[in-house]
């Protein structure tokens, strides 16, 4: 009954016939939720949307906590052919009124104890109806999931079709709209699948947020695409995943996960029926590595994604997984390392801008169409502005990010963002931050501040003053003052300077 729908079609493939199969177990309630369950909640998500207005096309943005009901919104609303619009947790009122604005989803879904907060903003901004998730499942949304019946008939929709936006940070501080397709979040789910080797028997540790990338359309939706099953974690918790690896067989992480993990002490022991251990999301150090293997004889499988391509690359299931690198490009995507000015391809060992073609690529900037020109090619090829090599025997190296952006956590931070709050603190002169390497985080947020003659400022008077305005990650984990930043002949802040002269800050 799904074929009609691109992605839902290729999503519940591996579990029909398998209604009774385990898809979710529910670490917060303890319950194990069936496939058949799953996708017929699923469908009254959708039935519930299409209830409130939700028509093809229509965007349907969520901030809430990570729950199996924002699990099933989402493929209600692939269902109801919307495009899924999820929001990181952290944002403040200022950052949703902005995604709001410039997205109009048709409904917002919320936790309820921001329900009041957040109405009259989504009424300024032509929303429909706001709903409600709670961190214990309860909430407007699922009493009316409860009130229909399964047997929803998926909305038609094709390969083209848009299934996602996802927000990423943009180097004016203005947040981009990446849009996700129904072929290129599908292609890379099955991809991923086989090049990692899942099947039905396998048992994924699913500890990751859901508004991203890594937990959403990775983590997600591989297990359904594999028809396996999964151990769904509100948040990281250290002891409990080091408990659930004795029945699971994968773990999905950002660094900060394993650098966790490796203080925890019967790590050797209860790793040792574990298959596969995934790090993304953020630069993976080579001593977290190399400890990682003396520890517990298995070697992390680093691999590199983005927003607006999901994944491009990864370091072999068989074979050789490089410290240092993220690996070989995937099946059917081309990589290429272009000169930043002229756009021609460099040879194997030098340094240049990514770029990445394929069917995982995405299909350009919400209500943007200049940026989008700026950053996809003609030919295809998306500029990704990360700077990069690769090396002879074909592995990606990531050497640098272009326009200075910063991953911290997993999560995208744009210095412009910050620094545009900074300098318009009273006794600002100016500002520049930047991301030195972190031992938990992969890269910590770093601003160097000069105030203005005369002005006595704190570390602690800037940090607060941005606080309202910026979620958590984005918010400095350090601030410096100096009298004056380093500058070339040209007057241009020297910011690789500055992280030279940080970077062991968090060591």
């Amino acid at each position: 009954m799904y074929e009609a729908n691109y992605l839902a079609a290729r999503l519940r493939r591996a579990s029909i016939g398998a209604e009774d199969a385990p898809f979710l177990q529910n670490h917060q309630t303890g319950e194990t939720v069936s496939y058949g369950d799953f996708f017929t909640n699923a469908e009254k998500m959708a039935a519930v949307l299409v209830g409130a207005g939700v028509q093809p096309g229509d965007r349907v943005a969520v901030q809430a906590h990570k729950t199996q009901a924002m699990l099933e919104l989402y493929i209600g609303t692939i269902l109801a052919g919307g495009v899924f619009l999820p929001l990181n947790t952290a944002y403040t009122e200022a950052e949703l009124t902005y995604f709001l604005g410039d997205a109009s989803p048709r409904v917002l879904v919320c936790d309820p104890k921001r329900q009041d907060e957040l109405a009259p903003i989504a009424a300024n901004c032509g929303v429909a109806e706001v709903l409600t998730i709670a961190a214990d499942e309860t909430g407007t949304l699922t009493e009316r999931r409860n009130t229909q019946r399964g047997g929803f008939e998926p909305v038609a929709r094709a390969a083209d079709d848009l299934a996602a936006i996802l927000y990423t940070s943009g180097t004016t501080g203005r947040s981009k709209g990446a849009m996700l397709t129904h072929r290129g979040l599908s292609s890379n789910a099955e991809t991923l699948k086989d090049v990692w080797h899942f099947t039905q028997e396998d048992v994924l540790i699913h500890a990751l947020p859901i508004f991203h990338t890594h937990g959403l359309f990775v983590a997600t939706n591989i297990t359904l695409m594999a028809g396996s099953s999964c151990i769904f974690m509100a948040r990281f918790d250290a002891d409990a995943i080091l408990g659930y690896m004795k029945e699971a067989t994968v773990l999905m992480g950002v660094p900060t996960f394993y650098v966790r993990l490796l203080e925890m002490e019967g790590l050797a022991e209860a790793s040792k029926g574990m298959r596969l251990f995934v790090s993304g999301s953020a630069p993976l150090l080579v001593e977290t590595h190399d400890r990682w293997r003396e520890l517990t004889n298995h070697a992390l499988l680093e691999r590199y994604g983005m927003t607006e391509t999901n994944m491009n690359t990864s370091n072999p299931y068989d074979g050789d997984r490089r410290a240092g690198t993220v690996g070989l490009p995937l099946p059917g995507i081309e990589i290429i390392v272009a000169d930043p000015a002229s756009g021609e391809t460099l040879p194997h060992g030098e340094v240049g801008v990514l770029e990445v073609r394929g069917p995982n690529v995405f299909a350009g900037y919400w209500r943007m169409p200049e940026k989008t020109a700026e950053e996809l090619r003609e030919n295809g090829f998306f500029i990704t502005g990360d700077l990069g090599k690769i090396d002879n025997d074909g592995y990606v190296h990531i050497v640098g990010r272009g326009k200075d952006l910063i991953i911290t956590g997993g999560y995208n931070v744009y210095p412009k963002e910050v620094e545009i709050l900074i300098n318009d603190l009273p006794g600002v002169n100016e500002s520049a931050v930047i991301g030195v390497p972190h031992p938990d985080f992969g890269e910590g947020v770093v601003a160097v501040v000069v105030p203005e003659p005369g002005t006595e400022l704190t570390p602690d008077t800037i940090r607060n003053a941005i606080a309202t305005d910026l979620a958590k990650f984005k918010q400095p984990k350090r601030v410096i003052i100096l009298d004056e930043l380093p500058r070339n002949a040209m007057g241009k802040i020297l910011k690789n300077v500055l992280r030279d002269t940080y970077t062991g800050l968090f060591a």
